[in-house]
């Protein structure tokens, strides 16, 4: 356990361990934040992103510095990560404060320039926002709102809206969502038991492939299951 702590010099053994032992207490600070943590950067997110990384960082390329400081430090920002996040969800102020609402920047067709200097956004920075929503055009948007997560929501006047079988009052045949069942010759055990199967069923529906053989098999939502196999 030497590789723990401050030396004059590592092997390339302890570097290796000291690597290992970084690495998996990362995922493990990161599976504790939670999905939000990773999904989105938003204020608190970023603060947190960047200061773990550079705490980790610093032990993984200095020999003379300890793992355990910046481990202790790390939980610590955790615990405080996780605290102000429940304390976001109870006081309305601090919630405020860590996820600010969206900020609306064009409403009705009209551009909003006191909410798009307030978001710190320039105009050629919001049109390519909204190219990447297929709007060319700001009048026929009919909200938009620049989100906390760095993101721009986009909401189309209706007259330009797709028009949907539900608007031609056409039947459509109900959600079929297709789920890989089968990848690189394993079986998912888990949706198996979702779908009230067992592996004899699927080994039946894939004959006369060997599991084993199939790169990818998927199962739908009316038990039709279609095979991907090995050339």
């Amino acid at each position: 356990m030497d590789f723990f702590k401050s030396q004059e010099s590592l092997s390339a053994m302890g570097w290796i361990l000291r690597s290992i032992v970084g690495f998996v207490f990362l995922l493990i600070a990161a599976k504790m934040m939670g999905q939000r943590s990773i999904s989105q950067l938003r204020f608190l997110d970023f603060i947190i992103a960047l200061t773990l990384g550079n705490i980790i960082a610093h032990p993984l390329s200095d020999e003379h510095l300890g793992l355990k400081g910046s481990m202790i430090t790390t939980i610590s920002l955790v615990l405080l990560y996780l605290a102000a996040i429940w304390l976001s969800l109870k006081v309305p102020l601090l919630k405020q404060f860590f996820d600010p609402p969206a900020i609306t920047l064009i409403q009705n067709g009209k551009l909003d320039y006191r909410n798009l200097s307030k978001a710190k956004l320039a105009i050629e920075f919001l049109y390519a926002e909204l190219r990447k929503s297929n709007v060319e055009d700001i009048t026929k948007v009919a909200f938009a709102a620049w989100e906390p997560g760095g993101t721009l929501s986009v909401f189309v006047n209706t007259d330009y809206q797709p028009v949907t079988p539900a608007d031609l009052k056409l039947t459509t045949e109900p959600f079929n969502l297709t789920k890989p069942i089968i990848t690189d010759g394993h079986m998912e055990h888990a949706l198996l038991r979702e779908i009230g199967k067992d592996h004899v069923w699927l080994e039946t529906e894939i004959q006369p492939v060997l599991v084993k053989n199939v790169i990818l098999a998927t199962v739908d939502s009316k038990l039709t299951v279609q095979v991907h196999v090995v050339r």
